[in-house]
């Protein structure tokens, strides 16, 4: 088990046929080929998994093939968000027995629970399992906001060493650092580049689906290197493909960018539909000026 988590993981999307089964071959492809083209960690069954549109069966197949097939090459944090805390736990319990490095946790997206209540809700899963957890901020969709002192009060909990914070605001980043030291790790979930240089160790990236190199680079010239001139520059390049798959359209808009690069995942699932034809069109030269299209497209 790697418990030490740091660097650009890739919060997976969920390979479909053309029918939107499951395809677990395309999933296996997409595991090795993430792997090596240098990512450091991988996330599946988080928004960008399209987690709420899975049964329970599947995402159980889902976490089983990505860790069978990562070998442990790379950490493995499954994303087990649930509504009802009893679920959450036994998905957490599940992920830790496939033998999961981590579980990444986002709060009950719509019964907006109280401090209290996100409180005892993470407390049992993390007093359930003995892998990390990671504590998912993301107030635009889970209709909570963990701000820097609840995060702190998390942290007083074995176990929950680890936070996505994607709030949206860089200070939210410093703050959390600030109030937890090291019993908190902070991953950005915008804003790569301004939460490296202010102590973010990591970032968990919908842009790696189809970038992962250029997501890990711009992991370690910034925070390795500590060159956060030459990240900039990187980051600077970056941009436009983050504008790009940002907005409620993201899971769409990444799934149509793979398939232009020449790894297909298939659609995703109702009530989300295909990217329009327009919008593809407009990914295209986002992804020629990375050089990520084949010359053939």
């Amino acid at each position: 088990m790697m418990s030490d988590f740091r660097g650009s993981y890739t919060v997976m999307v969920t390979p479909f046929a053309d029918d939107c089964r499951l395809d677990e071959a395309r999933l296996r492809g997409f595991v090795d080929w993430q792997i090596k083209e240098g990512v450091q960690g991988l996330i599946p069954l988080g928004s960008t998994g399209e987690f709420l549109s899975l049964t329970r069966e599947e995402r159980h197949m889902v976490a089983s093939t990505v860790i069978n097939e990562a070998k442990g090459r790379v950490p493995v944090l499954v994303g087990t968000a649930a509504e009802w805390t009893d679920e959450a736990v036994s998905l957490s319990k599940e992920a830790e027995a496939l033998g999961a490095d981590g579980v990444m946790v986002v709060p009950p997206y719509y019964s907006s629970p109280t401090e209290d209540e996100l409180f005892v809700h993470y407390r049992k899963i993390a007093e359930a399992i003995s892998i990390p957890v990671m504590v998912y901020n993301n107030p635009n969709t889970a209709n909570v906001d963990l701000k820097a002192s609840f995060v702190a009060r998390l942290a007083e909990i074995d176990n929950i060493s680890y936070i996505k914070e994607s709030s949206g605001d860089v200070t939210r980043t410093t703050e959390i650092i600030r109030l937890c030291g090291d019993r908190m790790t902070v991953f950005a979930g915008y804003h790569p580049w301004e939460s490296y240089l202010v102590g973010a160790q990591g970032y968990v990236s919908v842009f790696s689906n189809i970038a992962p190199a250029l997501s890990t680079e711009l992991f370690k010239v910034t925070v390795d290197q500590a060159n956060p001139n030459a990240g900039r520059d990187l980051y600077f390049r970056i941009l436009s493909l983050l504008e790009a798959l940002s907005g409620d359209l993201y899971v769409s808009a990444t799934k149509a960018a793979l398939g232009l690069i020449g790894r297909p995942v298939g659609p995703p699932r109702p009530p989300r539909l295909p990217l329009p034809a327009g919008k593809i069109a407009s990914l295209k030269p986002v992804l020629a000026s990375l050089g990520l299209l084949p010359a053939s497209r």
